[in-house]
């Protein structure tokens, strides 16, 4: 399958929606898709992975190379996620307690984290 990748902005942060495969082969265009919105200054992202059917650890490693940019201008990276699947990925790599993981876009906005 396929990797999409579309983005919004809504007020100062850029909502990335995800859907598809997230692997070893489609993983450089996420990093590089987020690369992008880093390098132009947004450094406040949300994640949206709702559509997201499957991720490894590849996908894995872009969101937390991801995280460790953003950390370094003071910027945020949330993640959007309500399945099961996707969510004991990171469950089991301890990651659960890294990320901040809500269950709609509008969730993940309204945080403050």
């Amino acid at each position: 399958m396929d990797l999409s990748i579309s983005s919004d902005v809504r007020d100062d942060v850029t909502v990335v929606h995800v859907g598809g495969e997230i692997d070893v082969y489609t993983a450089p265009v996420l990093r590089e898709r987020l690369d992008e919105h880093i390098s132009a200054g947004r450094h406040h992202l949300v994640i949206d992975l709702e559509n997201v059917s499957f991720m490894d650890s590849t996908g894995l490693g872009v969101l937390v190379g991801r995280l460790k940019l953003v950390r370094v201008t003071n910027g945020t990276l949330r993640l959007v996620c309500s399945s099961e699947r996707i969510l004991k990925v990171f469950s089991i790599t301890g990651l659960d307690k890294v990320f901040h993981i809500f269950g709609s876009v509008d969730d993940a906005l309204a945080a403050t984290v």
